[in-house]
């Protein structure tokens, strides 16, 4: 499996995150990803956050190994046709390295509510669905056009196209065990399978990431190219991803990436992770 990170885009700095991404690949790390959200609170009061797209450009300018992306980023509050621009514009810079994390996006009301944004599900899995199909076409870079529920775009064609063909790949975040973000995610290039417990990010188990790699495969007919992606905790000592990772290899995952949790000493726990290196 390829490891990678994904940090919040809480900073009042952006340096800070900036540095961290550099850092990442210099430790050895394959990937570095950045949450997208706005507020993250429903009280309107959250914690300092910094646009996670130009933080990327600037880590993509310093790097040039390490995989670059959000996760995840909520479609549904993006105008399609801005966001092909700006990943293909992010994917060119990084000569190739974006992976784009999408998903419907989360709180509800703290990052689509407090400014009037759609906050049902259905209409946000509508939204994600058509934001999609206007990336995939207008990435193309040929005459694309769409008519949908949510977006209607006239004949276009958007220049230039990303680097990598067919096009950026995309990883859907989704959590179990609803069937519908696998089914969203067994049309795209990989899926992140996410669990709560106790209102709380847990990690999925290796048997969630054998099921859901027995219903990809079944949409898609193969899993070849697709990627199983782990949201795990930051590694506390070394060798602990070392004792469970063999399990989830087995069962199909690809990527083990270890994303802090916004509590008191998210900061310094994964700049020392970093430190300590793979």
């Amino acid at each position: 499996m390829r490891r990678g990170l994904a940090v919040p885009c809480f900073a009042d700095d952006p340096r800070d995150l900036i540095e961290l991404g550099i850092d990442a690949e210099r430790a050895g790390f394959d990937g570095f990803f950045l949450w997208d959200h706005l507020v993250w609170s429903d009280s309107g009061e959250g914690p300092p956050i910094v646009d996670p797209w130009l933080c990327l450009a600037v880590v993509a300018a310093n790097t040039s190994r390490i995989r670059i992306g959000t996760m995840i980023t909520p479609v549904p509050r993006r105008r399609p046709w801005q966001l092909a621009k700006e990943t293909t514009t992010l994917d060119r810079l990084s000569g190739g390295r974006l992976t784009l994390g999408v998903g419907i996006g989360s709180p509800a009301y703290g990052d689509f509510g407090i400014f009037h944004e759609p906050t049902e599900d259905r209409v946000r899995a509508e939204l994600l669905d058509e934001g999609l199909e206007a990336l995939a076409g207008l990435w193309t870079g040929e005459r694309f056009s769409m008519q949908g529920q949510h977006f209607t775009i006239d004949p276009v064609r958007f220049s230039p196209r990303p680097v990598q063909q067919p096009r950026i790949p995309v990883w859907v975040g989704g959590v179990l065990p609803a069937p519908r973000p696998i089914a969203r995610a067994a049309r795209w290039d990989g899926m992140v399978p996410i669990r709560y417990a106790n209102g709380a990010l847990a990690r999925v188990s290796a048997g969630d990431i054998a099921a859901v790699r027995e219903q990809i495969a079944a949409g898609r007919g193969s899993v070849d190219g697709f990627d199983l992606v782990i949201w795990a905790e930051v590694e506390h000592a070394p060798g602990d991803v070392a004792k469970v990772a063999p399990a989830y290899e087995d069962a199909g995952a690809t990527w083990w990436v270890e994303s802090a949790r916004p509590q008191p000493g998210w900061w310094e726990e994964v700049t020392g992770r970093v430190a300590r290196g793979l």
